[in-house]
């Protein structure tokens, strides 16, 4: 994927009311993982939070943004383009602290990068593309709000309780069954953390080809307003040379626009592809998940014969301890006979020699 984690950490999240604009609503039953990411193709970062396989919170980071700390333990911003304003609950003031200053430093960076790739846009531009590029607008423009006082009010969910621990399991007795749940459960948590990527992966390229779609349209009605006048031109013979001049011109910046579609067209390819093997990997995931409930599965049966033989060796050893108890009767008894024997021949020794 060519988006990475940059920083993470945990905290329950909220989305502004849509309807009143003043409650938050929980978009998360337990405390969540919260991660910064980087594109490093596009140049652009961006916040991601995913609740099981669901994204709760997928925000770009514009230059207008700013998160705001409403407490010592709840930061809020604003997203234009989500048309909402995310809240996060954290478990300590430091985990805030941390948090807001890693969204101001990637505010900068992405600052920085928009200044960098306006020059450049300017540098590279010329009067043609810059004529033929007024009339499209992006479907995307990047405004962003800082959000009403309301907005900014304390939510009414209290922050301030730590967020419930993930529950852990009990170690197995049985060696073997251990390490084979340790190992399933790392490749579990691997999966988890490429659905997440995968997940991420999907909504931006769906965002993507939705942009490239408007895009293509908005190229497509362009150039045939361009056919249009061309013809229009050529009707108009009083003014050949300058028609001709004319035509050049907009035939070039229909080339133009054409090379763009067929760009756009193939990163449309690109992205269906991309999707198509996230899906691919979405179902290695869910075997693997089935690999490893037939591992529990088969623990929980190893634990039984374990039980069983446990049972089978106390019984073992108890018999074992009566039968040594018997043993130890009759060594006694023995003895006492061997005794009274020796008592025995003793007297008929001494009669004999008496008689």
């Amino acid at each position: 994927s060519r988006e990475q984690p940059i920083f993470s950490t945990r905290a329950h999240v909220f989305q502004i009311d849509p309807n009143t604009k003043k409650n938050w609503v929980p978009t998360s039953k337990h405390a969540v993982t919260v991660s910064y990411f980087y594109d490093s193709t596009r140049n652009v970062y961006r916040i991601i939070s995913l609740d099981g396989s669901k994204a709760i919170i997928n925000s770009t980071i514009t230059p207008n943004m700013t998160f705001t700390k409403t407490s010592q333990k709840f930061g809020q911003w604003a997203d234009s383009r989500a048309n909402t304003v995310y809240g996060l609950g954290f478990s300590s003031e430091h985990h805030l602290s941390k948090f807001a200053d890693k969204f101001q430093e990637f505010k900068e960076a992405a600052r920085l990068a928009k200044e960098k790739s306006q020059e450049k846009m300017e540098l590279t531009s010329t009067p043609s593309q810059e004529s033929a590029g007024g009339d499209i607008q992006s479907p995307l423009t990047p405004e962003s709000i800082n959000g009403t006082d309301d907005e900014r009010a304390t939510p009414e969910v209290t922050q301030n309780s730590e967020p419930r621990a993930e529950p852990t399991q009990n170690a197995l007795p049985f060696t073997h069954s251990s390490t084979i749940s340790k190992h399933w459960e790392a490749e579990l948590a691997t999966l988890k953390g490429n659905n997440a990527k995968l997940t991420a992966a999907l909504l931006e390229s769906t965002a993507n080809v939705k942009q490239w779609k408007q895009q293509l349209a908005a190229y497509q009605e362009e150039a045939e307003r361009l056919h249009k006048r061309v013809t229009e031109l050529e009707c108009v013979s009083s003014q050949a040379n300058a028609v001709h001049t004319h035509k050049t011109e907009l035939n070039q910046t229909i080339q133009e626009l054409e090379s763009t579609l067929k760009k756009k067209e193939e990163e449309i390819e690109r992205l269906k592809q991309e999707i198509d093997n996230a899906r691919e990997l979405q179902a290695q995931r869910d075997s693997l998940t089935q690999k490893l409930q037939e591992v529990e599965i088969r623990n929980k049966d190893l634990e039984g014969q374990l039980s069983d033989l446990e049972q089978r060796l106390e019984k073992s050893q108890n018999e074992q301890e009566a039968f040594r108890n018997n043993l130890k009767t009759l060594l006694e008894i023995l003895d006492g006979k061997i005794f009274e024997l020796t008592e025995l021949r003793d007297n008929l020794a001494k009669l004999i020699e008496c008689s």
